[in-house]
């Protein structure tokens, strides 16, 4: 029988109504004993490592799940994080590139609705959870959410409210679930080594969404700041010109300062392809950007962040940014 750690981190799962709204109360204990029927097929554990609103998590939590799964990593076959929704998408990315080729399973999960509620996708997320971590060609880090098992740097919240809140952008689910029976679309053949475990993040990146009319002069305040800025830019990829080359400038000055910038898409599906309009073509011939082409914003941001810990040499940062790791960038 497979023996699974199930870690705690607060969100919408553990949440109970107060004065104020909705806030992380119930322990992991509580949480696990909503799914008794796990217990027919696994060995469970449970600690309480936070019990936070997942809009409150940033990089230092992402280190601490990382640091938490690493000290238990001998002594279990898998691992089940309950997470809040809104910014899972994000800790799923970074857990991908904090902890590389891992054989055994790290899966995340939540809910929509509280496990307290009677009406609610909490208990069936979390079953099926369990029921991935305890399969034997289970592996690396994936969500497991509204019936489906997708890949930790594939995965977004695209609905606020809905049971199928997450998508996974621009690559086949893993596996979907009928009746807590797992189905798998692609099986993955398990890594030729590993688990890589990495303890440092750069939080030095921001992502700038560009609007019609932006001012360029808000490159001079990154320059100050940030050591990467990820555009979101319009459609396939471009920066606008408002009769003048500011934003042409303005990038020349932030690159010659040794940052980096990468250039992505604010369309969620299809990814960006600096070289089809002028736009785009004219930024990409000139100055050294990187595309993001398929990533998700949510990857390409973690990546960066693990990247930039590790070095700040433009030419390594390039090799890493396009070396592919857990199917995050599918490269023309």
């Amino acid at each position: 029988m497979k023996k699974i750690l199930l870690i705690a981190t607060g969100g919408t799962i553990a949440s109970k109504p107060t004065a104020a709204g909705l806030a992380p109360q119930i322990s992991s204990d509580e949480i696990l004993r909503s799914v008794p029927e796990a217990a027919a097929f696994c060995e469970i554990d449970a600690v309480q490592l936070l019990n936070l609103d997942s809009t409150n998590i940033n990089y230092r939590h992402w280190l601490q799940i990382a640091s938490c799964i690493q000290q238990h990593y001998a002594r279990y076959d898998g691992f089940v994080i309950t997470h809040g929704t809104d910014t899972m998408a994000y800790s799923l990315a970074a857990l991908s590139y904090l902890i590389q080729n891992s054989p055994k399973p790290i899966v995340f999960t939540g809910s929509q609705k509280s496990i307290h509620e009677k009406d609610t996708d909490a208990r069936s997320n979390l079953l099926n959870a369990f029921v991935y971590a305890a399969d034997a060609h289970a592996q690396g880090v994936r969500l497991v959410f509204d019936n489906r098992v997708i890949l930790g740097t594939r995965a977004r919240k695209l609905r606020t409210k809905s049971y199928n809140a997450f998508s996974s952008i621009d690559y086949p689910e893993i596996a979907i679930f009928r009746d807590h029976k797992l189905l798998y679309y692609i099986e993955e053949a398990a890594p030729a080594a590993g688990p890589f475990f990495y303890t440092a993040l750069d939080p030095r990146v921001f992502v700038l969404k560009l609007i019609p009319g932006m001012d360029a002069h808000i490159f001079s305040y990154l320059e100050e700041h940030y050591d990467a800025v990820i555009l979101e830019s319009f459609g396939v990829g471009g920066v606008p010109c408002y009769g003048d080359e500011a934003f042409l400038d303005a990038i020349h000055r932030f690159l010659q300062s040794g940052k980096t910038l990468v250039m992505a898409t604010q369309v969620p599906f299809e990814g960006s392809d600096m070289e089809v309009y002028q736009v785009g073509f004219q930024l990409k011939e000139r100055y050294e950007v990187l595309e993001a082409y398929t990533m998700t914003l949510e990857a390409a941001v973690t990546k960066l962040m693990w990247i930039l810990a590790r070095t700040q040499d433009r030419a390594e940062v390039r090799r890493l940014f396009y070396t592919p790791i857990a199917k995050d960038i599918l490269l023309p």
